[in-house]
């Protein structure tokens, strides 16, 4: 049983999980540490057949009522984490964070947001990893209808590449509520 070396009352520690070979991330969307349900994600390690907390993840412009740690996805050495209610682009507009590990510490590389982001749109709600490919899910773009995001990496920068929309969207089907992506595949819920 894993638990959050500082976990506290209402944190929803284990909200969100994901797994790589000897590594676990997991969100606490409702951690206070850059002021209240800013949010974080820890990464526990395994040795053996005991996981160890290596390192407790938060967004390096957190603030509160972000929800960093919504959504996790891990991938080798890479953590996306999903921040729905950041404001980049306008109130709740939403962000993710790209986390890369190099030996056993995890540095945020790099933070992601919709090239047509506007408010209230929830980017990062969903999130999912596969080698150089991030998929994001929007629930509240055009409306309520939803969208995805699919970023690509190049180098260590990571770039939009394409939008995608449900072919027979509408009001309130939020495309992107859940995602997982494999290989030449992605697949979106719209719940």
């Amino acid at each position: 049983k894993l638990t959050a070396s500082d976990g506290a009352s209402g944190d929803e520690f284990g909200y969100s999980v994901s797994l790589y070979k000897d590594y676990a991330l997991i969100g606490s969307y409702y951690d206070d540490d850059n002021g209240s349900d800013s949010g974080s994600a820890y990464i526990f390690k395994r040795n053996g057949s005991t996981w160890t907390q290596q390192q407790k993840l938060t967004a390096s412009d957190g603030a509160s009522l972000d929800e960093f740690g919504k959504s996790v996805s891990l991938y080798k050495d890479v953590a996306l984490i999903g921040a729905r209610y950041d404001d980049d682009n306008g109130s709740q507009s939403g962000s993710a964070y790209i986390f890369k590990r190099n030996g056993s510490i995890w540095t945020q590389q790099q933070k992601l947001t919709a090239s047509d982001g506007s408010s209230n749109e929830q980017f990062g709600y969903s999130v999912s990893l596969y080698k150089d490919y991030a998929l994001i899910g929007a629930i509240r773009d055009i409306s309520t209808k939803g969208s995805t995001y699919v970023f690509k990496r190049h180098g260590s920068t990571w770039s939009e590449q394409t939008k995608l929309i449900a072919s027979d969207g509408l009001d309130t089907a939020w495309f992107g509520w859940t995602t997982s992506l494999y290989e030449d595949y992605a697949l979106i819920g719209a719940k």
